[in-house]
């Protein structure tokens, strides 16, 4: 490809609102153009990574009994009715009508519509395992997108579910899909480690991310060096006990006692009026849960993790309540506990019933309770552990100092069981005639966020390191003033003789000065630069640089098809052996 005929262009700008690595460098490098919020082109070097990742993935899949296949993007609406899931994927669920007054769905995912297939075509336990799976657009109205490619309202994703005819089954096919992902991650160069994870949405039993640690990662990973146990903070445990030698685990029930505590509405100026700990205090907490006025108490030194809560609360949609809903609601904020307040919903962290004589608010202004007691005092409707968990609490495995790293979600998988099979009326005889609903599971890839994942890995402050097999092209050629001294002519017979081998080549043929090309150059990371200037064409030479060193040599003119060809089979070759070897 010659750069000047290339669709796209590099720019030296970063734009405001590029906030992630990978976002700022491919958009400067020419390969994604925004048309509106969350939605994006894939401009041709960044797509021909893309169908480099794919054929990673494909060729993974394939190995792991997948079969290719294409599902519509467009759904009948009837099939999320069945599920019922139209109502946990609330308005991020694309809907339109269509002339006849059809209702359709745009699909975030494709469970509703596999299940159907499934209904159709798997009848007995002979059928299974069976593992579809497809490469397809979706689509999510996602409330806030950002962050480039990391989050989108339309995105490329890998979709593979598999059915099976018992939970053992099951477990193999799990197994097989997480070594599978293990394998596409190290072939893409992409240190993603499997953590636990909440199913969201999706749904299911049991789920695990892949997460690329990057200190530029939009998520938080609590894991233990010690154990390796390892969970996104979203669903992370951690031990509870509180590490105090003052701390008395079996200390008496004293009498409820109202104190005053004047200008004291935050959990720390209680404990430091009353001389207490924090973790000696009730925090109370308000919500909105699909419409109703929430109360989540912890202790004082514990904060609330949204997405437990809502998972207690069984709800759509969670919030924090605003000033006007809370005085609807009657409470008094900095001064509210669940002590009386027996018209309200209270959900209660596992901390709290073995917590002892806890401050808690007196709901009065200027007034806390001493010795509140869960189980005398107040109940909870929902005991759950709703806690989020901090870096260096306890391991819940081992009681070892909890890690905390950002990463990125570059995969998930799931186990769902039979909820998507049984609403939907899939069954199979087994292999005493039986009729069962298979149980599934899914697996999925955003391609778009491994590709930003990629970048957010491999770059340095000149701009993207490609590696080789993913890179859009294998070598970039440079000409240093094209019109002198047959610098054009010896670019154009080394750009056709590396085609011919079957090397992949972006030649800049422009006009541009050196430090414009070495910048972009860097800048779009391809491996391999070759330089051709008036003073390499003197000497016979051309000048080889790969974009991971600061030096560059010197190779003949007539050597150097063979050696550029060698050099990029030799590199892809030993991705891949070193990918094997780990």
């Amino acid at each position: 490809m010659r750069l000047s005929k290339l669709f796209g262009r590099t720019t030296r700008e970063t734009p405001a609102d590029a906030e992630s690595i990978s976002h700022q460098l491919l958009l400067r490098a020419g390969m994604i153009s925004q048309g509106a919020a969350g939605v994006y082109t894939y401009l041709p070097l960044s797509w021909r990574v893309l169908r480099n990742i794919e054929q990673v993935i494909r060729e993974e899949m394939d190995k792991a009994g997948g079969q290719e296949l294409r599902l519509p993007a467009l759904q009948p609406f009837e099939l999320w009715e069945t599920s019922g899931r139209y109502v946990s994927f609330g308005q991020s669920l694309f809907t339109l009508t269509d002339r006849k007054q059809h209702q359709l769905a745009l699909g975030p995912t494709h469970e509703e519509v596999i299940t159907d297939l499934a209904r159709r075509f798997i009848q007995s336990y002979r059928d299974m395992p069976a593992r579809p799976y497809q490469i397809q657009t979706k689509f999510r109205d996602e409330p806030r997108p950002r962050g480039g490619l990391l989050r989108v309202r339309e995105f490329i994703m890998k979709d593979m579910y598999s059915f099976d005819a018992d939970q053992d089954s099951l477990d193999v096919t799990y197994r097989i899909m997480a070594q599978a992902y293990a394998t596409i991650y190290q072939r893409l160069g992409v240190p993603a480690v499997m953590v636990e994870a909440d199913s969201g949405a999706i749904g299911g039993k049991a789920s695990h991310e892949f997460m690329a640690l990057t200190p530029t990662g939009e998520d938080i990973v609590m894991h233990c060096p010690s154990c390796g146990y390892a969970a996104n903070m979203e669903k992370a445990s951690s031990g509870k006990a509180v590490r105090d030698q003052g701390y008395e685990a079996d200390e008496p029930i004293r009498p409820l006692e109202e104190v005053a505590t004047p200008d004291s509405s935050t959990i720390e100026d209680v404990a430091a009026y009353l001389h207490v700990p924090c973790y000696k205090t009730l925090k109370a907490v308000f919500y909105v849960a699909d419409g109703q006025f929430v109360i989540a108490v912890i202790r004082g030194d514990i904060e609330v993790n949204d997405v437990k809560l809502q998972r207690a609360l069984k709800c759509t949609e969670l919030r924090l309540a605003e000033s006007a809903e809370v005085q609807a609601a009657g409470v008094i904020a900095g001064f509210c506990s669940p002590v009386g307040a027996s018209s309200i919903r209270v959900v209660a962290d596992d901390s709290v019933p073995d917590a002892r004589n806890l401050v808690a608010g007196a709901n009065r202004v200027g007034y806390h309770f001493m010795n509140s007691n869960y189980g005398r005092d107040y109940v909870a409707e929902t005991v759950a552990d709703i806690a989020l968990a901090q870096e260096n609490d306890a391991c819940p495995r081992c009681g070892s100092p909890l890690r905390a790293d950002r990463g990125i979600e570059v995969g998930h998988i799931f186990k769902l069981g039979t909820l998507l099979s049984e609403k939907l009326s899939a069954s199979f005889l087994d292999d005493n005639g039986v009729s069962r609903p298979p149980i599934m599971g899914c697996y999925d890839i955003g391609l778009g966020r491994l590709l930003a994942a990629v970048i957010e890995y491999s770059h340095d402050d000149k701009g993207i390191v490609w590696p080789m097999s993913l890179s859009p092209y294998h070598i970039h050629i440079c000409t240093i003033n094209p019109d002198k001294g047959g610098v054009s002519a010896c670019g154009e017979e080394l750009y056709e003789q590396l085609q011919a081998a079957g090397i992949e080549v972006l030649y800049d043929d422009s006009v541009a000065s050196p430090g414009v090309k070495f910048n972009d150059a860097d800048l779009i990371g391809i491996p391999i630069r070759v330089t051709i200037s008036p003073r390499t064409v003197a000497s016979n030479n051309i000048e080889v640089k790969l974009r991971t060193s600061k030096e560059s040599t010197f190779v003949p003119v007539d050597e150097a098809p063979g050696i550029l060809t060698r050099m990029v089979r030799d590199a892809l070759a030993g991705q891949t052996a070193d990918k094997k070897s780990e």
